[in-house]
């Protein structure tokens, strides 16, 4: 299995004030040239709230930049661009629909797995001040993934992007991601909560869908 892309945008940001109450948030990232990357975190990128960004399962996300073009279509009043819904990582070809838990990609000369999707926060409607936008992704399955990191490095902008390995049981992010935020495919929750792949927390939501 050989499939390879270009990174085409790095994106990092510190905590900065968000929304009515102020709330510390680094979902306003600049472009960077290279993200160093460690095994729990980045030297450039820093997130502000460590329960649902960051630490070794959320080390890095990455956003599909057809999806700008979903979200343009529905709320063309947005200001939607490349880093504006704070990923790390932007790569043409790949998204939530091609890419499935446990990949294990090489970015240049670092290797990431992807753990989970991102779930959508309030952050997301603050940030472009569309309300109820953080639901409209998390229905259309558009959120992103998350990676941990195997092996750690520098990624360049215009590094070659390869998939290493996919796992045999598997479910990519569309699905997993539409399937725990609609709550309505009862069957489909409880197969996936079957897989291996998935870590406790997105078990768990597959697992409160399919008893619900």
């Amino acid at each position: 299995m050989l499939t390879t892309f270009t990174v085409d945008a790095l994106f990092a940001g510190k905590p900065k004030p968000l929304g009515p109450r102020g709330a510390p948030s680094s979902i306003v990232k600049s472009p960077v040239n290279t993200l160093t990357v460690n095994i729990d975190g980045t030297n450039e990128d820093v997130q502000a709230n460590k329960k649902l960004h960051g630490g070794p399962e959320k080390v890095l996300h990455q956003f599909a930049p057809i999806n700008y073009l979903t979200l343009a279509k529905h709320f063309p009043d947005g200001a939607f661009e490349k880093g504006s819904i704070g990923e790390n990582i932007s790569v043409e070809g790949m998204d939530d629909s091609t890419v499935f838990i446990g990949d294990i990609w090489q970015f240049g000369e670092v290797e990431l797995q992807v753990s989970a999707p991102r779930a959508p926060c309030s952050k997301i409607s603050q940030r472009f001040e569309i309300k109820n936008l953080d639901r409209f992704v998390g229905e259309r399955g558009i959120t992103g993934w998350y990676y941990r990191v195997l092996k750690t490095g520098v990624i360049h902008v215009g590094d070659s992007v390869t998939l290493l390995k996919r796992q045999e049981n598997s479910v990519n992010v569309h699905t997993l991601m539409q399937c725990t935020h609609l709550k309505t495919d009862k069957a489909l929750a409880a197969e996936l909560a079957s897989l291996a792949v998935l870590d406790d927390e997105w078990r768990t939501k597959c697992e409160k869908v399919a008893s619900r």
